[in-house]
């Protein structure tokens, strides 16, 4: 179906010759040279992936939402709370997918993970292709990302980065190939699903589509209505089942704020180690004088003049300079580079393969030559450790922490205090339902309203995976655990772990006795507080029955209470919230 009133039909133009086309075998020859460079670097970054397989603490996060929804128990975290804990919707109810037709969730987020990413480079391997018509062509762009080990570490994870790396290439894929198309504007429109931050993707994208088709207003509302329908539908029900605008790691990491300055070093936390400057250096050379040379060919654009030629080249240009800005507005992240990966392929798709000229055969050389350099030698300079500036090799952590070089399955062999805290919460189940606090060395207080443990601890993904699924696993941060994630931010702890809910709203919010090492004071604010104002609206919208009356009344005040705020003391907190 396409757009009604589409302006450009021209644009429309016939598929390049395939592998093959045209007589003799130097046309056969060329075909699979083709075919070469875009299939070899999907065979290497599978391989390298692979080599590298892991599972994120994370990761299992999705895995205990994905095992809640099996149950019967809905898309939450803890069975009787609405809590969006998934920060990648799509990615989400693909594991729920997989784990209904009987694949283990964990399993399908790492090789699923992985076979996404192989299908992304393909995608974008094919799409740089396409844009030079049947020109011979070598890779350039794909070269930068094979060269970078955090590319190899988050092909897997489990997270939703392949995911994004397939998404990202399928809709420039889509945006060239078919820019007229409704399923082009649907596919595009899936960025604020695939994460939330990649709606900035989408609407540079979108509006790459219409420069191209210039569609009359009839076919701008339909394209509109493609690209913004599951989006819209799946926004109404995050407001009125989960009553927020945006899943709860963006309440707790505060997603609207400005850390330029932690951003700023996060960038240079992932370009420094890896001289990232000389591949950048290259490109740009290569597309400033490539078209001075005497077998000068546009680098990049597909083939036309004016808009059919620029924007498909440089609208990911500017959607991945502005994931970059809000990586870096943000404040980064924790774990090294993973963020930054969308933005860099965004803005290497025009180039990431560019034809075999004289300047683009000694630009991929150049770039090859820094890529076996990276792969071979730069690492990062903390190791497989936590840096100074709370950024960690996410995934040297947990080789080291499960004493495992592929650890898929958690056991934390390698980390003592880890599986202490494992073996606590094994023996809580044994003993009848207690609420542990992190850091207290297994001290307790029974909670009768639970039927399984209630545990707190920093590290959700593995309290997640230890809790059972009628018990309670909670995280002093708020990634899954509304009351923290509301908390104000308590000082300049590592990015997205700045909050800690003191233990005194964790007993008062379980409705338990107050243990001898919790200020009893503390605790009766917190309890009283709990019933004033923003916190018992958040109880209700999260924990009421959900009724059509109590789904409306999440959607109205969606806004409000994903804005709401309160104090972490709990005496203040009683003082502005009761008067």
């Amino acid at each position: 179906m396409e757009f009604v009133g589409a302006a450009d039909p021209s644009y429309r133009r016939a598929r390049p010759p395939g592998p093959g086309a045209g007589p003799g075998a130097g046309a056969a020859w060329a075909g699979r040279v083709r075919v070469a460079v875009w299939a070899l670097p999907a065979l290497l970054v599978a391989y390298a992936g692979f080599r590298r397989r892991w599972m994120s603490d994370d990761a299992y996060i999705y895995v205990r939402t994905v095992r809640q929804v099996l149950a019967g128990n809905g898309p939450v975290f803890n069975a009787g709370e609405r809590v969006e804990s998934s920060t990648g919707t799509l990615w989400q109810w693909l594991l729920v997918g997989t784990g209904g037709a009987g694949a283990d969730p964990a399993s399908a987020a790492v090789f699923g993970g992985l076979l996404l990413t192989v299908a992304g480079f393909a995608l974008a391997g094919i799409g740089a292709l396409r844009t030079y018509g049947g020109r011979a062509a070598v890779p350039l762009g794909s070269l930068v990302l094979l060269g970078l080990p955090p590319v190899w570490d988050f092909a897997t994870s489990g997270l939703e980065t392949g995911l994004v790396t397939c998404w990202i290439a399928g809709a420039w894929l889509a945006l060239t190939a078919r820019p007229s198309s409704l399923a082009t504007s649907a596919l595009i429109g899936l960025g604020p699903l695939v994460r939330p931050d990649l709606g900035l993707v989408t609407v540079v994208f979108l509006g790459a589509q219409w420069l191209l088709v210039r569609p009359s207003w009839r076919g701008a509302l339909a394209g509109a209505g493609a690209a913004g329908a599951l989006p819209a539908a799946y926004e109404v029900f995050r407001a009125g089942y989960y009553g927020h605008l945006v899943p709860l790691p963006a309440v707790t990491k505060e997603a609207s704020r400005s850390l330029w300055g932690r951003g700023l070093g996060y960038l240079g936390d992932f370009a420094h180690p890896y001289l990232l400057w000389v591949p950048v250096l290259i490109v740009l050379v290569l597309i400033v004088v490539a078209p001075f040379l005497p077998e000068a060919v546009a680098v990049p654009g597909p083939r036309g003049s004016g808009a059919a030629r620029l924007v498909p080249a440089l609208a990911p240009v500017v959607a991945g300079v502005l994931c970059w800005v809000y990586v870096v507005k943000v404040g980064g992240d924790f774990m090294h580079g993973r963020m930054l990966l969308p933005g860099l392929l965004l803005m290497l798709l025009p180039v990431f393969v560019v034809p075999a000229t004289r300047a683009g055969t000694l630009a991929a050389v150049g770039v090859g030559l820094w890529a076996v350099v990276c792969a071979g030698w730069l690492r990062i300079p903390y190791g497989a450790e936590i840096g100074p500036a709370g950024i960690a090799d996410e995934r040297g952590v947990y080789v080291r922490h499960n004493a495992d070089p592929h650890p898929v399955r958690h056991t934390f062999a390698g980390a003592p205090h880890h599986l202490e805290y494992v073996r606590r919460v094994a023996a809580a189940r044994r003993s009848g339902a207690p609420v542990l606090l992190s850091g207290k060395e297994g001290r307790a207080a029974a909670d009768p309203d639970s039927a399984g443990p209630t545990a707190s601890y920093v590290v959700l993904g593995l309290n997640g995976a230890v809790v059972p699924l009628d018990g309670a696993a909670l995280d002093p941060i708020g990634l899954a655990y509304p009351l923290a994630a509301h908390s104000e931010r308590v000082g300049s702890g590592r990015v997205g772990h700045d909050k800690r809910l003191p233990a005194a709203w964790l007993v008062a919010d379980r409705g338990v006795g107050a243990p001898d090492w919790v200020d009893r004071d503390e605790v009766e604010a917190a309890r009283r507080a709990l019933r004033c104002g923003g916190l018992a609206e958040l109880d209700g919208a999260v924990r009421g029955r959900l009724t059509v009356g109590r789904f409306l009344r999440n959607v109205a005040g969606a806004w409000d209470r994903t804005a709401f705020r309160f104090p972490n003391d709990p005496v203040r907190a009683e003082r502005e919230l009761c008067g």
